[in-house]
């Protein structure tokens, strides 16, 4: 039926989910590849503190979050593609002004943080809803999938990066990938569509393990259901460990004084972050097939639980940069998979009509989570002599409490609620 609708390209899932993935690998540097960008920010504002760089991040994150309900709902209600082409030309123009333009801390909080964010937003819910719309059958799996687009596109660039920074400098680096990004962004934007009304697999049986209601609920329904405000809550915490890593990781490999390590020639901050590209890119596909066999909550639970501790072990490696390359991509591991969890339950529990909506009001999670996790998490640690192990400590309460929430809390509820549906 859909390829009859929308011919052979465009009505093919795979081809509209391989669509989506390179559109996620695309706005993946914008979140990954910062902490690259920082030392050369920290040598160009020598005077402004750590805190106030690690800012941009933030606004970042938010702009990437925040405005991504708005998003969602024009999304579900005109289609995919106009969406897609806005959100393509504010990654280019935010990083390529950034890099040609950008002479105050406070520019790159609007080119980087607010332009660069807004579109990586758009670009990150049109993709992810799709996927889910598609696959109903293969949700946690499409899910998956898609998020390690942007979870582990930043595999194959961040050493590039990392040349570019060395041989152009921070702003010919960033102007010259905003360019490129922007342009592939736009070409998979002229792919993407939303499958046809009531569109199904054929012979598709909903699996026992992973119950997904009947209704379709609009965002305000969804906003009045209790299980909403827990995912929510287990959403922020687990984020909060993840993206304090990624934002700060140059900085904690210089907490943990193995900043100037090399591996194999390599820097280990850049050579750890591609390891950890991959793997958060694995944990997406892994956990998110996991749950289509064993159920979301189960799933979260354990991820969650392994998580915690992973984080804290981050605390107890100082001057180990062998410990350091080790473990760090397993953080990732365990904590990449929300994005595929979190997506396809939402799809799940409130259906898939208005899923680029609802999961786009889920998704400010994160945006909050980043205040926690960027400036904040920078300014304790500059309380305590610049080290990150007193945050380390809260992400992994964090995450132990979210995976007691998953398994004793969220899964008796959804359950009572779709059984009684009929």
């Amino acid at each position: 039926m859909a390829q009859q609708t929308y011919g052979p390209i465009v009505g093919n899932r795979w081809i509209q989910l391989a669509a989506g993935v390179t559109a996620m690998v695309v706005i993946s540097n914008f979140q990954y590849a910062f902490t690259l960008f920082t030392p050369g920010l920290k040598q160009q504002f020598a005077s402004a503190p750590y805190s106030d760089i690690a800012l941009i991040y933030t606004l970042f994150i938010l702009f990437e979050t925040w405005p991504v309900p708005v998003a969602g709902y024009f999304i579900d209600k005109f289609g995919i593609r106009n969406l897609m082409l806005v959100g393509s030309v504010l990654i280019f123009v935010g990083w390529v002004l950034g890099g040609m333009f950008a002479t105050s801390l406070f520019h790159l909080y609007i080119y980087y943080g607010a332009l660069a964010g807004t579109g990586c937003g758009i670009i990150y819910i049109a993709t992810v809803a799709n996927a889910v719309k598609w696959f109903p059958d293969k949700r946690g799996l499409a899910a998956g999938l898609t998020a390690a687009g942007f979870g582990g596109g930043s595999a194959l660039t961040l050493i590039p990066i990392s040349g570019s920074i060395s041989s152009m400098g921070w702003a010919g680096a960033m102007t010259a990938w905003g360019i490129g990004q922007g342009v592939v962004a736009l070409v998979m934007a002229m792919i993407l569509h939303h499958p046809p009304k009531g569109w199904l697999p054929k012979d598709w049986a909903q699996p026992k393990a992973v119950l997904q209601t009947r209704r379709e609920f609009s965002a305000v329904q969804m906003m009045s259901q209790k299980e909403f405000y827990i995912m929510y809550a287990m959403f922020l915490m687990v984020c909060t460990g993840g993206l304090m890593t990624t934002g700060n990781m140059s900085q904690i490999a210089k907490s943990l004084n193995v900043f100037d390590a090399k591996v194999m020639g390599i820097a280990i901050v850049p050579f750890v972050a591609t390891l950890a590209g991959v793997t958060n890119a694995f944990a997406r596909i892994m956990w998110g097939t996991v749950s289509d066999r064993f159920g979301r909550e189960n799933t979260m639970a354990f991820a969650f639980a392994l998580e915690g501790v992973l984080i804290f072990l981050m605390t107890q490696i100082a001057g180990n940069a062998i410990a350091f390359m080790i473990l760090m991509p397993f953080v990732f591991l365990a904590w990449g998979e929300i994005y595929a969890l979190f997506s396809a339950i939402t799809g799940d529990v409130f259906g898939p009509k208005n899923a680029s909506g609802n999961y786009g009001i889920m998704y400010t999670a994160k945006g909050l989570a980043s205040i926690m996790a960027g400036w904040g998490a920078a300014a304790v640690a500059a309380m305590y002599a610049g080290s990150f192990s007193v945050p380390y400590y809260i992400a992994a309460i964090f995450d132990i409490v979210a995976a007691v929430m998953a398994l004793l809390i969220l899964k008796p509820i959804i359950r009572k609620r779709i059984t009684g549906e009929g």
